[in-house]
């Protein structure tokens, strides 16, 4: 019972893991579309950052929206612990979730859109699991760049809520903030699911 109660409540400062100075190897290219997926992106792009759960599914559901979109990336954000690795975000001290970094065209492909995907593709009533996963990395969370973003973000989410309460569902637990520092995770992460179809989370 202490352990699961460990990985659904968030760490305080001083009981977080110490991480280190500098980040942790991740792969350089999009396995897909080879871009890179560190930068710097063209002019004109912006970045969205969701948590949706495993960030393996997570993320093909973004990439496979195709025009648009520039690259997509697994990574942690909102969380205490400096340049994470894996297993210190699944021991649950450290805070991050497990998110997803889409970078895309705003002129072909609209935030709003991104957002449809996110609400649509996961349950966004759950708090710290997501279906069978449980732990504060599977946490719905929306992580803003700006005003804009967060205005859009917040409407939508009001939105759903309405359409979600007249279906039976509780209330929504999404977290939106302002995007916290985004790590990049491991290379053997970046877009899983195609090179391993059959994978978890699939």
């Amino acid at each position: 019972m202490f352990f699961l109660r460990k990985k659904t409540a968030l760490p305080e400062a001083g009981d977080a893991l110490p991480g280190r100075a500098n980040p942790i190897p991740t792969a350089e290219r999009h396995f897909l579309n080879k871009r890179s997926l560190a930068g710097p992106y063209p002019e004109g792009l912006q970045t969205a950052i969701f948590g949706l759960g495993c960030f393996w599914g997570a993320e093909r559901k973004f990439w496979k929206i195709g025009d648009g979109i520039w690259i997509t990336a697994v990574g942690y954000t909102g969380g205490l612990t400096p340049n994470p690795t894996y297993e210190e975000v699944c021991s649950g001290q450290t805070g991050h979730n497990e998110v997803v970094k889409v970078v895309f065209d705003p002129a072909l492909l609209p935030y709003e859109m991104l957002l449809k995907a996110f609400w649509e593709n996961h349950d966004p009533t759950q708090g710290m699991r997501q279906g069978n996963d449980v732990g504060t990395q599977y946490r719905s969370g929306i992580y803003v760049q700006d005003e804009a973003q967060r205005a859009v973000a917040e409407r939508s989410r009001a939105e759903y809520q309405q359409a979600l309460q007249q279906r039976g569902y509780g209330p929504i637990t999404t977290e939106i903030l302002d995007a916290p520092d985004f790590y990049f995770a491991e290379d053997y992460h970046q877009q899983y699911l195609a090179r391993n179809p059959a994978g978890y989370c699939g």
